[in-house]
């Protein structure tokens, strides 16, 4: 009979969750393996079994926050209407920041790198769909660095509008927020693509 396994994939994600809120409140020095231990329910020997020190475990919240990220930028279709297609990317943008708020922060605002990468943003795999959505709506001719130039300008946009809305600076319900950044990504977004 196999040994029944003791760190299963729901306390990993709980400990990355509460990991997450840790570090987007207080900053990845406030992470300590016993805190984070006893918030998730478990121990200390928990976390090092599953992530091996403190180190990975703040790298791996990085790294799932992308992977959220990542997966939601993939489950949006891409169609034969390239503009609609970047316009669905900027809503899917929102939704994945507003779903998973803390993970936002450390991915952006702490800047916590996953393992592995380092360097520039523009250099990770989601920033890269954005391009390729981008280059798509510009058109085959259009250059690389037009491309890319583009994309950095709209990644700043939107990232901008939900930071505001996360931190509660923006005026009005989820509704008329969600409505007022439709409204900027449809009207910015052409400008900026030119």
């Amino acid at each position: 009979m196999a040994r029944p396994r003791v760190h299963d994939d729901a306390l990993r994600t709980r400990l990355l969750e509460v990991t997450s809120e840790v570090i987007a409140a207080e900053g990845e020095g406030a992470v300590t393996v016993r805190g984070v231990a006893a918030a998730a329910g478990t121990s200390a020997s928990a976390v090092y079994a599953l992530f091996g020190s403190r180190e990975a475990l703040v790298a791996e919240v990085s790294a799932e926050g992308f992977r959220r990220f990542g997966q939601r930028l993939a489950a949006v279709p891409r169609t034969a209407d390239p503009g609609a297609d970047l316009l669905a990317l900027g809503l899917a943008y929102r939704d994945s920041a507003l779903a998973a708020p803390h993970f936002y922060r450390v991915m952006f605002e702490r800047a916590v790198a996953p393992a592995g990468r380092h360097g520039p943003s523009t250099e990770h795999a989601t920033f890269g769909v954005l391009r390729d959505a981008v280059a798509r709506t510009l058109g085959p001719d259009a250059p690389a660095a037009r491309a890319q130039d583009a994309a950095l300008a709209l990644w700043g946009l939107v990232h901008g509008l939900v930071s505001l809305d996360l931190a509660g600076l923006a005026p009005g319900n989820d509704a008329a927020r969600a409505a007022r950044y439709r409204a900027a990504l449809e009207a910015a977004g052409p400008a900026l693509l030119g």
